[in-house]
């Protein structure tokens, strides 16, 4: 059992700004006082500290074949043996960290759960073997449909009692959390040296087209009741004037709606967010992207915020890659998955005097402060936009204009024309940052029992040496900076893990996965499963995962 006595929390789920309160926790949940004993506690005396619930990362890439391509084609990147090495395990990598490296740095800044974004359902196997090596969070993956043959087949009969068969298949067998749709159609057009340009053109060798499959893929995800919605990667990423693909995307949503939660978030919007022509006149679309989601209830998006410095781009986005190669002469990889998607991989840094990156840099703020709070999640798109471990950063530029005048001065001019940057005097509050890191990630992805203090929550818990009653985040920024950059502790289902960015324990949490089978027939697709298998390399029957083989599975049943 254990005190927080005399803290100063935040808990924007149960509107809770700023107030002394105490906290207590049995069996790893958050309970009434009335439950414990005062006496047999371990108490956390966090007067004059700031409260929060344990940060929640709902789009990385932290396990899959991605990341370990990233990995090889890096070697550079093994050389940095971070601060834990020796004392629990080798912590090792710069921004492509090991799995226990991954686990450490999360618990070390406050954050208890971070999910995988993409998960091609055949390698899911080799994803939980790497989500079961990292420890501290919770977590859990969300697999791809977006150019997957038997999708494309479901759409084209517009069989949606098929698709939600197939879904639900598909989900329990990678045990995975949810919809994922990457560049719709364009993957698959990419087998044959193209792409998508718009949301009617036509994927080839399927008379599909990216508006079908996202507005099937959200009917389906809707009528299944699945905990999140569909998690939409848009067309066109990367490319100058794409923040038109972005807004027409967005709109197809209105057409749904769900009380509960939002029935589309769109990801890492920054590199969704380009106006212009070409690269030469490139400038920021965020302000009108801003505008539709604001207007829109049943949207949330997230930020994608570049970090100068190292990166790795790695997404099941491989035309754009490609391209990205083409642009940057980077080193490139390229993986084609069976017949269910494509991923690419390109080593870059972002620098702060080149004009595009100060604009992609630029972009991710606009879109971070334009956007409602309750509508805007913060991620970097890890590693695609640099480091997880610079989300104080992040949150300090988003609080103080005062910061980021001064980050202004030091990147490339091109921004003051090309975005509105400059000119935006909105200084984010710290309860909407703990509502863009904690409570808002948490509905975003439907789970119930994380991101706030409330009765019967997770016990996930982050205390901070900040007081909120004290701190002019506008101003103090450094302050806010260090703060958020190492937690006083971290509590992660009860048990303290971290104090002042060490880690003192070594836990492993809990992987989520979705069943959603009682709501389907699934001989409604099986047959055509079986008869796609003669198309894949494995047989059908040593596909996907089996429960028993994670270490801590937790199985949410949508009935």
């Amino acid at each position: 059992m254990l005190w927080i006595r005399n803290g100063i929390v935040i808990d924007p789920k149960n509107k809770i700004k700023a107030e002394k309160m105490d906290i207590f926790v049995k069996n790893g949940k958050i309970v009434p006082e009335g439950e414990v004993r005062r006496e047999e506690c371990r108490v956390i005396d966090a007067s004059g500290k700031l409260v929060v619930a344990g940060g929640v990362d709902m789009h990385a890439h932290i396990a899959g074949s991605k990341i370990n391509t990233g990995r090889t084609m890096r070697p550079e990147e093994m050389r940095v043996v971070r601060n834990v090495a020796g004392k629990f395990r080798a912590a090792v990598g710069r921004v492509l960290l090991t799995a226990p490296a991954i686990g450490y740095e999360y618990a070390k800044m406050g954050y208890t759960t971070s999910f995988e974004a993409a998960q091609p359902p055949i390698g899911a196997l080799h994803t939980h073997e790497e989500l079961d090596a990292i420890p501290m969070i919770d977590k859990a993956a969300l697999p791809v449909f977006g150019n997957w043959h038997l999708v494309f087949k479901c759409i084209e009969e517009k069989n949606l009692e098929k698709l939600k068969a197939l879904i639900a298949w598909a989900i329990e067998r990678s045990k995975g959390f949810g919809v994922k749709v990457v560049n719709p159609g364009g993957v698959e057009a990419w087998m044959y040296g193209g792409n998508v340009k718009s949301l009617d053109d036509q994927v080839p060798g399927f008379n599909v087209t990216p508006r079908e499959i996202i507005t099937m893929l959200i009917k389906a995800n809707e009528e299944l009741g699945l905990p999140h919605s569909v998690h939409l990667h848009c067309n066109n990423l990367g490319v100058p004037g794409n923040f038109q693909t972005t807004i027409e995307s967005i709109k197809l949503a209105k057409g749904f709606s769900n009380s509960k939660r939002q029935v589309l978030h769109v990801t890492h919007v920054q590199f969704n967010a380009y106006a212009g022509s070409s690269w030469r006149d490139a400038a920021s679309g965020a302000a009108e992207i801003a505008k539709v989601v604001n207007s829109m209830d049943n949207v949330t998006i997230d930020m994608g915020q570049p970090i100068f410095g190292h990166a790795t781009a790695m997404t099941g986005d491989a035309p754009f890659q490609f391209t990205l190669h083409k642009l940057t002469g980077a080193r490139w990889s390229n993986k084609d998955t069976e017949v269910e998607t494509g991923a690419g991989i390109v080593p870059l840094v972002y620098l702060p005097n080149n004009p595009v990156h100060a604009l992609q840099w630029a972009i991710g703020l606009e879109l971070g402060l334009l956007v409602d709070s309750n509508k805007v999640a913060l991620t970097t798109d890890y590693p695609n936009g640099g480091p997880f471990t610079e989300y104080p950063y992040v949150m300090a530029m988003l609080m103080s204009r005062k910061m980021r005048e001064g980050e202004l001065s030091k990147v490339n001019a091109y921004v003051q024309k090309a975005t509105g940057l400059a000119s935006i005097d909105v200084e984010k509050t710290l309860y909407e940052i703990i509502n863009m890191t904690r409570s808002l990630p948490a509905r975003i992805l439907g789970l119930q029992n994380k991101g706030h203090l409330g009765i019967g929550a997770d016990a996930d818990i982050a205390i901070y040496n900040l007081n909120p009653l004290e701190t002019d985040t506008s101003k103090d920024f450094e302050k806010v900076y260090k703060a958020f950059k190492s937690a006083e502790y971290t509590i992660k289902s009860g048990e303290i893990i971290s104090r002042n960015g060490e880690i003192v324990k070594e836990v492993f949490g809990r992987t989520f996965w979705v069943d959603a089978r009682k709501k389907v027939d699934m001989e409604a697709v099986m047959n055509d499963i079986r008869d796609y298998f003669q198309y894949y390399s494995v047989q059908l029957g040593n596909y996907g995962v089996e429960e028993r083989w994670i270490k801590k599975p937790e199985r949410l049943e949508v009935v």
